[in-house]
């Protein structure tokens, strides 16, 4: 058995980097959440909201934070610590493209490392920031030692 992890629309939000009141309007336009803020039926009986006190004047209501994610990542949000690994895999392999004579690995070897998930969206990245580095994905093994490994041992041989 699962557990939901309940949340408020400010901690929901938090994750994603957007506001209680954006995530409220986010949760409103996919039909989940009354103009007063209440859960409409439909989160009620999907399980996507828990309404502590449904008769009272001010609705209080917490949701679910698995279940929410679905739909906000749907409509194109990532969690805030997703972004940031995205952010330094860009800072890293564009740093190595540029190069400096005490790094002893390529961003061809780093980029072997990045997870097959990220690939897309760390090209993005890459990218937008005008660097013409490209992760390949069919560059991505399935598994050996990480080149921080094998540039650790390479320096430390010398």
């Amino acid at each position: 058995m699962t557990t939901s992890l309940w949340l408020s629309l400010t901690d929901l939000g938090r994750i994603y980097g957007i506001s209680a009141v954006h995530c409220g309007r986010l949760l409103s336009d996919a039909g989940l959440r009354h103009q007063n803020g209440a859960p409409t039926s439909t989160a009620l009986q999907q399980g996507l909201a828990y309404q502590h006190h449904p008769h009272a004047t001010c609705p209080n209501a917490v949701w679910n934070g698995e279940g929410c994610a679905t739909l906000l990542q749907e409509q194109g949000l990532r969690p805030m610590a997703e972004r940031n690994l995205i952010e330094q895999w860009a800072d890293l392999l564009s740093a190595l493209e540029q190069g400096s004579p005490s790094i002893n690995t390529s961003a061809e070897e780093m980029a072997s490392d990045l997870p097959a998930n990220l690939v897309t969206q760390v090209n993005q990245e890459l990218r937008q920031r005008g660097c013409n580095f490209q992760v390949s994905p069919q560059d991505q093994p399935k598994r050996r030692a990480s080149a921080c490994r094998r540039a650790r041992s390479s320096s430390s041989r010398n």
